[in-house]
């Protein structure tokens, strides 16, 4: 895949897309969210890639934002569709039947922030910082920030962090449950291919349905996702891993797992 604003390297299970815009500090604009579009719909499908991570070029941004210069005169309809555009790479990102990880190495700031928490798991570098400062620019945010957010640290954080427009740091962000783990600059890509690694150890179609079962129950009732998890661990048996895992957890012998 080539891309004008993406890098995708693809080895060992693990594909790392590099958002490369380093003179707009990696922001977001139309072009970079149609290519990562279309690279996660590859990805779907794509039997090199088990596991995804998702970071920025150089070492300053993550994704400093959307591209402000581009959004500045968008009518009220254009500012819509665009939006809309950014939704659905979030919600491609999020559906994508494989882990997605950020690796975030810089300012994840506005749609930054907003693509860190499209994605399944977070990493943060200690230089990281984290917010949703739209309102300093007199509009709020559009890319899914005022659903992800509250939704992964709570309401009340999440209202402080979008109505002040502050940033948070990495140890603010792990504390709050922002950010899974902080790291070192020097180690991030490499924790988060390390993390990459044991996911691809597990078995990819327990992992998939997993996933399924976190994104969706959360959208339910308790009991009905309840209902949700148990007729998705039913279908774990109708798998050839599920028959391979526990064969060789009885034979005492390392899995060795197809994803079907």
């Amino acid at each position: 895949m080539n891309f004008e604003n993406l890098q995708v390297d693809i080895a060992d299970g693990i594909a790392v897309v590099t958002v490369d815009r380093p003179k707009a500090l990696n922001a977001l604009n139309e072009k970079t969210l149609c290519e990562m579009q279309q690279a996660f719909s590859s990805f779907a499908e794509d039997p090199r890639v088990q596991v995804i991570i998702i970071t920025g070029s150089g070492e300053k941004a993550f994704v400093a934002g959307a591209d402000i210069a581009a959004m500045q005169s968008l009518s009220a309809t254009q500012a819509c569709r665009f939006a809309k555009l950014g939704h659905e790479v979030m919600r491609s990102i999020e559906g994508c039947p494989k882990p997605v990880i950020a690796a975030v190495n810089g300012f994840a700031l506005g749609g930054g922030c907003e693509l860190a928490l499209g994605c399944d798991i977070r990493l943060a570098s200690e230089n990281a910082r984290f917010g949703q400062p739209e309102v300093n620019l007199g509009v709020i945010p559009g890319f899914g920030g005022t659903q992800r957010l509250a939704r992964l640290i709570g309401k009340g954080l999440a209202m402080e962090m979008i109505f002040t427009g502050d940033m948070i740091d990495a140890a603010e962000a792990h504390r709050i449950g922002l950010a899974n783990k902080v790291v070192p600059a020097a180690e991030l890509l490499d924790t988060a291919k390390q993390l990459a690694a044991r996911i691809i150890g597990k078995s990819p179609y327990a992992v998939k349905l997993a996933k399924e079962a976190v994104r969706n129950g959360l959208e339910m009732d308790l009991a009905r996702a309840n209902q949700y998890e148990a007729d998705l661990f039913g279908l774990c048996f109708a798998s050839a891993d599920q028959k391979e895992g526990m064969q060789a957890f009885l034979e005492k012998r390392p899995p060795k797992f197809t994803g079907e």
